[in-house]
């Protein structure tokens, strides 16, 4: 096994918290499951949330492409208006 080191827990708010050493080299703001099993803290560190593509940019980018006109939403009645009063 590695280096063995300790730390003491204490009170932060309405929880208890433990520092761990930077020797560890454990990264900031890195999440973590913790389990309790047979008397045993068990920590993991939670896998990274994939990140998403922002394709928004790319539109009008290939020639060719005709976007699907959106339906996910009704249209606002000020533009419903503004609509009605070109056509007058």
């Amino acid at each position: 096994m590695g280096q063995e080191y300790t730390a003491k827990s204490f009170k932060s708010g309405n929880s208890v918290a433990i520092r761990m050493p930077a020797g560890l080299g454990i990264e900031p703001d890195r999440e973590w499951i913790a389990e309790w099993v047979d008397g045993e803290l068990h920590l993991r560190a939670k896998a990274p949330v994939r990140r998403k593509i922002d394709v928004s940019g790319f539109a009008g980018k290939a020639p060719g492409i005709k976007l699907a006109p959106r339906e996910d939403f009704d249209e606002r009645p000020s533009s419903t208006a503004a609509r009605e009063a070109l056509r007058r």
